[in-house]
């Protein structure tokens, strides 16, 4: 006998990962050269230099059973400390290291707060479109997920239609800006009245309602873009950061949660926060690349080699008739299918050997995702198949 939940959700990969997987196989058939493959958000910039130098002195100086042995379940002391330093020196908060949990980069840290935060039943919002897997972490953390639409065009967050989702069973909002599928980035305008909807609606049900930041991609913006840091416009926030994206290192699974000092019952929520990866099995993050990110805090990609994939792929899709979501951040585009049905239009592309997210699970229809985290060489050779595919639309 099995759990016939996990059973589905280990015999079905998410979208993305199936066309990954797809896309291996193909490779080996006709060459990784000749498949254009944009489903998966790998980094292709390389981890900055800073990273490398941190690891081989580590190995190197340091005493190995230290090293490689377990740290504080919530994180080394020190790794805590230098991250909250760091913080508030960015973005004026008052952080201390008992408010930061180290993780296993971002999926944990969601799951761990979604388990600290949702009993069973309670709702959780997210904005639409959202990554695929927000569903199965509150699901799996026994809430239920409650979609907010966003406006058209633009897939900023739409405020009346995010203020009627919210209920007196509501219990946490996630938000990610930058955006995976869309790349758009939350202005200030949306979020401070998204924190005022928050705010009048925690006094009308008198519970808390927490909004989580998902910021894998806080790092990752163009053209002097201002993500704003929600510590600062809403008290019960918890920030769940990962260095995947912004330091290129999606296989060491490092990250942290933090949540504010000033949320309700802070230290309660700590603690819960500390139970919750308890409960998940999820104690003591990687310890080597806790030291390396002490090591290395303020480093960054070079963001430009994404910028330059954007401008390419941008400008060539727009000019070639397909209709695209301006991106200010992250490292996907978002592309409005030519068709209705997104999944017959990938099917099309796919014919071409272009591999796309078709985005019905990310809760918008009729949309693709293009992730052009990927060499230059690969867009530009793609080019043609995708110009040839809009041609093949309008000539139908």
């Amino acid at each position: 006998m099995f759990n016939e939940k996990m059973y589905a959700l280990g015999s079905k990969r998410s979208i993305i990962r199936e066309i990954f997987e797809y896309c291996k196989t193909r490779a080996t058939e006709i060459g990784a050269e000749n498949v254009f493959d944009f489903s998966i958000g790998n980094p292709s910039v390389p981890a900055p230099k800073e990273i490398n130098d941190a690891i081989v002195e580590l190995v190197q100086n340091e005493n190995p059973v230290l090293l490689h042995g377990y740290t504080s379940a919530q994180g080394d002391l020190g790794v805590r400390t230098a991250i909250a330093n760091d913080t508030n020196e960015r973005f004026g908060t008052a952080l201390t290291p008992n408010n930061i949990y180290m993780t296993c980069g971002a999926a944990a840290s969601l799951t761990i707060s979604l388990r600290a935060l949702i009993e069973n039943g309670e709702e959780c919002v997210v904005f639409a479109p959202f990554f695929t897997e927000y569903r199965v972490f509150i699901e799996n953390a026994g809430g239920k997920v409650v979609v907010s639409k966003p406006m058209p065009k633009t897939f900023q967050i739409d405020i009346d239609d995010f203020e009627g989702k919210i209920t007196e069973k509501t219990r946490a909002v996630i938000v990610n800006s930058p955006n995976n599928p869309s790349g758009v980035v939350y202005n200030e305008q949306t979020i401070k009245a998204l924190c005022e909807v928050l705010s009048r609606k925690q006094q009308e049900y008198s519970h808390p309602i927490y909004l989580i930041a998902d910021e894998p991609y806080r790092e990752l913006v163009f053209d002097g873009i201002d993500v704003p840091y929600l510590m600062n416009y809403y008290d019960n926030t918890i920030v769940c950061y990962s260095y995947s994206k912004a330091l290129s290192l999606p296989g060491e699974r490092i990250g942290y949660i933090a949540v504010s000092p000033k949320a309700q019952d802070s230290e309660s929520v700590y603690l819960a926060i500390c139970g919750a990866g308890r409960s998940l099995g999820y104690v003591c993050a990687p310890s080597l690349f806790q030291q390396v990110i002490k090591k290395t805090i303020g480093a960054k990609v070079d963001v430009n080699i994404y910028k330059e994939n954007r401008d390419i792929l941008y400008s060539a899709l727009t000019e070639y008739g397909y209709e695209c979501v301006a991106p200010d951040g992250a490292f996907y585009l978002f592309v409005k299918a030519l068709e209705d049905d997104a999944y017959k239009f990938f099917e099309k592309a796919k014919s071409k050997e272009i591999l796309v997210v078709p985005c019905d699970d990310f809760g918008v229809s009729g949309y693709v995702r293009i992730a052009y985290c990927v060499d230059k060489a690969r867009i530009v050779n793609a080019l043609p198949a995708f110009k040839a595919l809009a041609e093949e639309y309008k000539n139908s």
